[in-house]
C-alpha cells in the first residue's frame, strides 16, 4: 500500500445474526456459513442464478476450501522469492518478476486465460540503502526504514557527507503544541559553522524551507527529526522536498535519534544516499475464467509488488495470496458471471498498474465490469477488520452507486461470524482508486498500516493500543512472521464468500448511468477482455 496517511474512525460494530442481503444468489437459500443470506428478488437480473450444481452446498464447500492455511502456503512462496532476490519484490526487479511468474503459472495450470500486461514506469528508489552513522564521540549505526531510525527525504540528491552535528533552534523538551520553528528562518542559523550538519526539528514550516535555509548557511547535510509530541515521535512518514534544487543529503529521523544527537556533546555523523531514478518495465497479471457471462464481470484485485525496503508479505502478499487461493478453488466451478482476478504491479509507486489497466479499457469494456473488490493488507498483526466505506456514512465519501451494497454484504459476513468490524475510508489510497474514478462499484477489506490502534479498537479487536496496526509497515520486518493467522483466515473466508455470491448474481450492484453502456456492450461486443497492449 502506498505510503500516505489516513484518518480512521470506528464504525458500527455488531455480533448479531446475519440479516437478508439485498443481493440474491438466485435459487440458493443461503450462501456459505457466515456469508450473506440471499433470496431471489424482483430487483435482480433474470438468468443470473446458479446452475443445477451450484446450490448452497456447492458454495459452502467452495468457501470451506479456502483456508488461511492454504493461503499461507502462497505467502511462504513469496517470502522465498524475496529471500532469493535481495530481500524484496519491488516492481521492476527480479523479485517482482518471479512473483509474477509464480502467480501466472498457478493460474494457467488451473485453467484460466492469463494475460501478462506490461507497462513502463519511473522507478524511484535506491541502488544501496542509505547509511546514517554516529562517528563521534562513539560509533553507532542507525537503522534505515519506516518505523525505524531514519529515511531519506524524497528529492534529496545522491551524495555523502560527514561532519559535526550542530543544533538549529531546537525546542527540547517539545511543547504540548506544534510549536517548533527550528530552521524556519534564516536567522535561526546565526553562528552556524559552514560544513557542519544541520540538526533541525519538525514543526510549523515545511521540510523544504528548513533544508533550503540549511543550504544557504553552508550545511554539508540536513537532518530533520520528528517533533516529539505524542503522535510525532516515530519515522511514520516519508517527507519529500517538493522537487529538484536541493544539493545536500537530507534525512528524516525519529525524535529519539534527534534528541540523542542534540544531547551528545561533540556528536559527529556520516551519511550516504545513493538513489536511482530510471525507466523500467513491470507488469499486471490478469486471469479470467473461461465460463461465465463476459458482459457481466466480477473482478477481484490486489497489488503484487512490495516496497524496496522489504519482502512485503503483509503489504501486499496477503491480499495477493488471498485472491490467488480463491481463484484456484474457483477454477472448477461454472460461474454465471465471468470472474477476473488481477495482480497489480507498481502500486507502491502510485497505483500505476491498476491505473494503466483501467486507462486501457474502452468505455464498453469498463461497462462490462459489474464490480471491483480490492484486498490490500488483510493480515496485519495488530489488525482491525476494516471494510471500505461504500456508503460514505463514516467518512463522508461514498463509492459509486452499488458500493454501499458491497459494504453491507461484507458487514453481514463479519456479523454472522461474530467478528467486529469497522469502516475504512475510500481515500483512493489503494488500487480501487482508478475503478471508483470511472464509476465502477467497489469495495474490499483492509486490516491497517501505519495508523496506531486506539484504546477503543484494542478493547474491541484485541491487540495493543498505541502502536501501528502493522508495526512492520514498509519495513524489512514485513516477513512471513508479520502475519496474523486469524486475520488471514477470516478475511480469506470473507473474500471467498463474496466472490461466490457475486459469481452467480451481481443483482443491485451497478448504476442506472452505466446500464445503457453495458447493454450496448452486450449487444455488439461479446468478446473476452484483453487489453489492446497486452502480451500473453
Amino acid at each position: 500500500m502506498r505510503s500516505r496517511l489516513r484518518k480512521g474512525v470506528l464504525g458500527a460494530l455488531t455480533a448479531v445474526a446475519v440479516a437478508v442481503s439485498p443481493l440474491a444468489l438466485t435459487g440458493t437459500a443461503s450462501a456459505a456459513p457466515g456469508g450473506p443470506a440471499h433470496e431471489h428478488g424482483k430487483d435482480h437480473h433474470p438468468g443470473k442464478g446458479p446452475g443445477k450444481d451450484h446450490g448452497k452446498d456447492a458454495v459452502r464447500k467452495l468457501v470451506k476450501a479456502v483456508s488461511g492455511k492454504n493461503v499461507k502456503k502462497h505467502l511462504k512462496a513469496l517470502q522465498a522469492i524475496a529471500d532469493a532476490n535481495g530481500g524484496n519484490r519491488v516492481a521492476g526487479s527480479p523479485g517482482f518478476d518471479a512473483s509474477r511468474d509464480y502467480v501466472a503459472k498457478k493460474l494457467r495450470a488451473a485453467g484460466y486465460d492469463v494475460t501478462i500486461q506490461p507497462f513502463e514506469f519511473t522507478f524511484d528508489g535506491y541502488i544501496t540503502p542509505p547509511v546514517l552513522q554516529q562517528t563521534a564521540p562513539a560509533q553507532k549505526t542507525y537503522t534505515f526504514g519506516f518505523f525505524s531510525d531514519y529515511v531519506a527525504m524524497g528529492d534529496a540528491p545522491a551524495g555523502s557527507a560527514a561532519g559535526t552535528v550542530q543544533a538549529v533552534d531546537l525546542t527540547l523538551p517539545p511543547g504540548p503544541d506544534n510549536t517548533s520553528t527550528s530552521g524556519c528562518e534564516p536567522s535561526d542559523f546565526a553562528g552556524f559553522v559552514p560544513g557542519n550538519v544541520a540538526l533541525m526539528q519538525r514543526g510549523v514550516c515545511n521540510f523544504r524551507v528548513k533544508v533550503d535555509n540549511a543550504m544557504a548557511a553552508g550545511a554539508s547535510a540536513a537532518i530533520v527529526f520528528n517533533e516529539g509530541q505524542p503522535g510525532r515521535t516515530d519515522v511514520d512518514l516519508n517527507p519529500t522536498l517538493g522537487g529538484p534544487g536541493v544539493t545536500i543529503p537530507a534525512f528524516f529521523t525519529s525524535f529519539a535519534v534527534g534528541q540523542e544527537l542534540a544531547a551528545t556533546p561533540g556528536a559527529a555523523i556520516s551519511m550516504n544516499w545513493d538513489p536511482i531514478v530510471e525507466q523500467r518495465t513491470t507488469y499486471n497479471v490478469i486471469a479470467q475464467s473461461k465460463k461465465g457471462d463476459p458482459n457481466n464481470v466480477v473482478m477481484l484485485g490486489s497489488h503484487l509488488d512490495s516496497v524496496q525496503e522489504g519482502p512485503g508479505i503483509n503489504d501486499n502478499g496477503s491480499g495477493s495470496a488471498g485472491i490467488l487461493e480463491v481463484a484456484l478453488k474457483f477454477a472448477k466451478t461454472k460461474p454465471k458471471n465471468q470472474m477476473r482476478f488481477a495482480f497489480w504491479g507498481a502500486e507502491e509507486f502510485g497505483l500505476l498498474g491498476s491505473d494503466h489497466y483501467v486507462a486501457t479499457l474502452s468505455e464498453e469494456e469498463r461497462a462490462k465490469i459489474a464490480l471491483y473488490l480490492n484486498f490490500d493488507m488483510i493480515a496485519s498483526t495488530n489488525y482491525t477488520f476494516g471494510i471500505y466505506d461504500g456508503d460514505g456514512d463514516a467518512f463522508g465519501t461514498a463509492g459509486p452507486a452499488g458500493s454501499d451494497v458491497i459494504e453491507e454484504d461484507f458487514e453481514k459476513f463479519f456479523a454472522a461470524n461474530r467478528q467486529p468490524f469497522t469502516a475504512t475510508a475510500f481515500t483512493g489510497r489503494s488500487d480501487y482508486g482508478p475503478f471508483i474514478a470511472v464509476g465502477i462499484p467497489s469495495g474490499g477489506l483492509f486490516t491497517g498500516a501505519e495508523v496506531r490502534k486506539t484504546e477503543e479498537e484494542a478493547a474491541i479487536f484485541g491487540g495493543t493500543a498505541g502502536i501501528p496496526l502493522d508495526p512492520c509497515y514498509h519495513s524489512a520486518c514485513d516477513t512471513i512472521a508479520n502475519i496474523s493467522d486469524k486475520a488471514l483466515d477470516v478475511n480469506s473466508d470473507a473474500i471467498a464468500t463474496l466472490a461466490a455470491t457475486y459469481a452467480f448474481d451481481t443483482g443491485t450492484i451497478g448504476t442506472a448511468e452505466r446500464a445503457p453502456a453495458a447493454a450496448k456492450a452486450a449487444a455488439g461486443h461479446g468478446h473476452t477482455h484483453k487489453p489492446a497492449d497486452a502480451a500473453s
